[in-house]
């Protein structure tokens, strides 16, 4: 067995490309604190009760549990940081001031999963993200949009496709046809996979009226260009009211969207229900030319803090540092890395208080080991050294 092997998923950084996430996560929190978003380090693990809280069962399976060996009780490591940092907003900040605010909130951490989201991916990552609490509106969900869209610019990636819905269509629908629990977990399964054969198949063999079977089998078949939202409220017009509220609602959101970004490629897709059980309204992700999987996502999420005894609206979208870094256009160039400053093995006060100033002016400077004399300076990615010129101490080029 080869002892040095990570475990399979599993992601380690060396100095470069370390040094360009570090870069790169700090560009990150610059960015949210310029919109009003402060940062929070949710703790790596937690017991399995409060992990458990609105996370649903797809992200409960996703959890590594581990044993508390001080109480015996069971710890999971996070395998998302939204639910965690919803309890913070909710449990951790509750006050009177807080529950009648909006509440800006975005992280950066290691989180670790049974198993990588899609083939070949990191069950490592590092998500970023940031949260909305307090505010149900279209104001909220287009700013939390926009910040995912500013956060991919970042790393030079303008051309993306914004794949979004609401999930109060499909459920909508399902509630004004009075679908029972299994007939609705059922439909929405072929839903999600987007099984047309299977979906008329049922329906054939239902037992519901034709203006009902209509609009169920005509959901999947929604997607396509903006456009595709007329022919939406065309075909669910007899849904009831809270479905074309979610279209309308749809609507107004994607108007905000292309006004401020008018480039920006958007795809309808109301039969998406990726995370349903989840999301209480609007769902989207964000797709990039060679990925055939999303590199963020997002939605609203009311009422996850309810548990906590402070039930607040929230929206929020998460990504990786990784799959940015990976993507970013500044990443495929080289990086010139900055040269160091190598000074001799000597005790001496002057030669001390000189090192000193350099490093405080951004240098970097190494010392010469005793040992390692034999190793040249350009070895030690140095293009300067300090030497000592008559009774003063000078950084001279190599």
């Amino acid at each position: 067995m080869t002892t040095w092997l990570l475990p399979e998923g599993i992601h380690e950084s060396l100095p470069d490309e370390a040094e360009f996430l570090e870069a790169f996560r700090r560009q990150l929190i610059d960015l949210y604190a310029s919109w009003g978003y402060r940062l929070v380090n949710p703790p790596l693990v937690e017991y399995m009760e409060s992990l458990r809280i609105g996370m649903g069962s797809g992200l409960d399976l996703q959890t590594v549990k581990i044993t508390d060996q001080l109480t015996g009780r069971l710890m999971g490591v996070r395998a998302d940081m939204t639910p965690q940092v919803a309890r913070i907003d909710a449990h951790r900040m509750k006050n009177d001031t807080i529950r009648n605010r909006p509440n800006r909130l975005c992280y950066i951490g290691t989180v670790l999963r049974t198993q990588a989201t899609h083939q070949g991916g990191s069950r490592s990552p590092r998500q970023v993200g940031a949260e909305l609490f307090g505010h149900a509106g279209i104001e909220s969900d287009f700013e939390v949009i926009s910040l995912m869209l500013e956060t991919l610019k970042i790393s030079g990636l303008d051309d993306v496709i914004l794949d979004i819905g609401h999930v109060g269509v499909a459920r909508g629908l399902a509630d004004y046809i009075g679908l029972s629990c299994d007939e609705e977990s059922l439909f929405f399964d072929m839903l999600a996979r987007k099984s047309l054969p299977e979906i008329k198949q049922w329906l054939k063999q239902s037992q519901l009226s034709k203006s009902d079977a209509d609009m169920l089998d005509a959901l999947p078949r929604l997607n396509g260009s903006t456009d595709i939202l007329e022919t939406a409220k065309s075909k669910l017009l007899n849904a009831g009211l809270v479905v074309i509220s979610a279209i309308e609602y749809l609507q107004s959101l994607i108007e905000c969207l292309e006004h401020d970004y008018p480039k920006l490629k958007i795809n309808i897709d109301l039969a998406e229900l990726r995370g349903y059980a989840y999301h209480t309204g609007i769902i989207y992700a964000v797709y990039t030319e060679g990925r055939g999987h999303s590199i963020a996502s997002g939605g609203r999420y009311d009422g996850i803090g309810k548990a906590f005894d402070n039930d607040r609206p929230a929206t929020g979208f998460s990504t990786d540092l990784h799959t940015l870094a990976s993507l970013s256009s500044k990443t495929n160039k080289t990086q010139k890395k900055k040269k160091m400053i190598l000074a001799p093995s000597v005790q001496d006060e002057d030669l001390d208080s000189l090192i000193e100033q350099l490093r405080g002016q951004g240098e970097a400077v190494v010392k010469q080991l005793s040992n390692n004399s034999n190793i040249t300076p350009e070895q030690q990615s140095c293009d300067r050294k300090i030497e000592k010129q008559g009774t003063q101490w000078l950084v001279v080029a190599i």
